[in-house]
């Protein structure tokens, strides 16, 4: 990972990051700040590390989540590509046999 170094405050500590888009990496910390700050809200009693590891778990979920509407939208995308392709193909059949008889 190339780019400029930026500094990021995640559940109160700062941590230097690089990244190709800054404005994008600060939005991943900025989002991993607001899931440990949640869950910490909900769990105060709870230890940083298991805060953390239940926001990792959250966080990977939202992720395979994301993943699988994804391929739910191309499994979609594909099969009515397949369809305008066959009823494109068989269009143009009907009309290569309309130019045909003539």
């Amino acid at each position: 990972m190339n780019g400029k170094s930026i500094k990021v405050k995640i559940f109160g500590s700062e941590y230097p990051l690089r990244g190709e888009n800054e404005d994008f990496t600060k939005k991943i910390a900025g989002y991993v700040d607001h899931m440990i700050s949640s869950i910490h809200e909900k769990i105060p009693e709870q230890p940083p590390l298991t805060v953390a590891v239940l926001s990792a778990l959250n966080i990977t979920e939202d992720l395979m989540k994301e993943r699988e509407r994804n391929q739910q939208a191309m499994t979609h995308l594909e099969t009515e590509i397949t369809k305008l392709s066959n009823y494109l193909d068989n269009c143009l059949d009907v009309a290569a046999e309309g130019s045909s008889r003539s």
